[in-house]
This record gives structure tokens, C-alpha cells and sequence, in this order.
């Protein structure tokens, strides 16, 4: 399993659309904060936090993600290579894992610079370090939550086809709709008392609620329930092909 996650790692490190992919998100988030005079931009607006950061992420990984998961299951089914992959002496589940914490870690590797962003907001405060330390720790976990989320929905969508175009489209898709559709359906205010249970369904709701610094156990439960019903479901789509 390790060798495998190894060989997902640099594989994407060595190519150059991995790069890429990594400078895009920082290129817009920072250009976002602190260059285009908008609402988003840091200095202009005047508080020493990042706010904005986490705003926009999310939005950014909708396109992140999906370019550094397509490539999953999709190239090798491809290709022909993921045959080979199922005669080593490794099981499904530790494919799909070794590939979900791949693509996870090139999520964080991509994330972690953005920790300068954090430490220019320290220093501009005023008095210096006057930051709510907790809500940019709690909006951090949850940014990996969030991002576990759409690997998990990456690494799925990668296992249903063999197009890494469509692959990534579909995941897209369907990360675009668990974050933003079920508020969506909440904002229609159609059914009355489970409005907030629909609400609750998607990926916003949890996320902002993360991000106010509280980590609640519902929260958690949720990230961890939704991340295993994706893994779980590639996992099938696997075995179905196996027989």
C-alpha cells in the first residue's frame, strides 16, 4: 500500500501539470487577497484575518481537486495498467485507500503555503498578533475536511470511467452540488421542517459551522460518514469490475 501511495505521490510531483495545478490555487488566492481591489482583499478591508481565504478556497478546490484526482483510476483503466494493479499482492481497499491518501496529501502540500499567509496577517495586526488564532486553526481543519471530502469524491468519479476528462467533470459536478446544492434546496424553503435536515446534508453547512473556530462532533461524523460513503463506493465500483 505504501509503495503504491509513494508511486501516486511522484507521479503527480514528477509531471508538470501537478505543478501546475498547485500554482494555479495559490496564484488566485493570492492574487484575490492581496492584489485585485476587491471585498476579498486583505489589506483593503482592513481586519488582520483571513476570511477570505476560506472563502474562496473552497471554489478553488472545486478545480483543484478533480485535476489532481481524474488521473486516479482513469489513466490506468485506460491504459490497461490498473489489471496489472489488481495481480499485485495488495487488496481493493488498500488501492483505493493508498490513492484517497495520495490525493489528500497533494491537497495539503498545496495548502501549506498559504501558512505565509497567515503569518503576513500576524504581523500587519495591530497590536501584532491580535488574530483570532482559534477561527483560522478551526477554518484550517476545516479547509482539510473539505478537501478530504472532494478527494474522496475525485477518487470515486476517477474509478466509474476511463476519461480523465470525464472524470473530472463529473467530479466537478458532483462536489459543486454537495457544497453548494443542498443550500440551494434549503433556500426554497419548500419543506417546512426538515429544511434544516437538508441543509444539514451538505458539505457548507458543516464546513462553515467548522470554521467559527468549535469543533463539534456532529461535524466530524459527518466529514467522516461522507468521506467513507465515496471511498466505499469506489471501492464497489472495483469489485464489480473484478468479477
Amino acid at each position: 500500500m505504501f509503495v503504491l501511495f509513494k508511486k501516486e505521490i511522484f507521479g503527480f510531483l514528477n509531471s508538470l501539470i501537478g505543478y501546475i495545478v498547485m500554482a494555479v490555487f495559490l496564484l488566485i488566492n493570492g492574487l484575490f487577497l492581496w492584489i485585485f481591489p476587491m471585498e476579498f482583499n486583505v489589506l483593503d478591508f482592513g481586519y488582520a484575518t483571513l476570511d477570505s481565504l476560506f472563502m474562496l478556497s473552497p471554489f478553488v478546490f472545486l478545480f483543484l481537486i478533480p485535476a489532481i484526482t481524474m488521473r486516479s483510476f482513469a489513466e490506468e483503466k485506460r491504459t490497461g495498467a490498473i489489471e496489472m494493479l489488481f495481480t499485485k499482492p495488495i487488496t481493493d481497499f488498500q488501492i483505493v485507500m493508498a490513492k484517497y491518501w495520495a490525493g489528500l496529501t497533494l491537497v495539503v502540500i498545496a495548502i501549506l503555503p498559504t501558512l505565509v499567509y497567515f503569518f503576513s496577517i500576524y504581523w500587519l495586526a495591530y497590536p501584532i498578533g491580535n488574530v483570532d488564532i482559534g477561527g483560522i486553526i478551526g477554518s484550517y481543519i476545516g479547509l482539510l475536511f473539505l478537501g478530504a471530502s472532494f478527494t474522496a469524491i475525485g477518487i470515486f468519479c476517477s474509478a466509474i470511467t476511463d476519461n480523465q476528462i470525464v472524470s473530472f467533470v463529473l467530479a466537478v459536478f458532483i462536489s459543486l452540488f454537495c457544497l453548494l446544492g443542498f443550500e440551494f434546496i434549503y433556500s426554497l424553503a419548500l419543506f417546512g421542517k426538515i429544511d434544516i435536515f437538508i441543509q444539514s446534508l451538505g458539505i457548507q453547512y458543516h464546513y462553515r459551522s467548522i470554521s467559527h473556530g468549535v469543533i463539534d462532533t456532529r461535524d466530524l461524523i459527518y466529514f467522516i460518514s461522507f468521506n467513507a460513503l465515496f471511498i466505499g463506493g469506489t471501492l464497489y465500483v472495483l469489485q464489480r469490475r473484478n468479477r
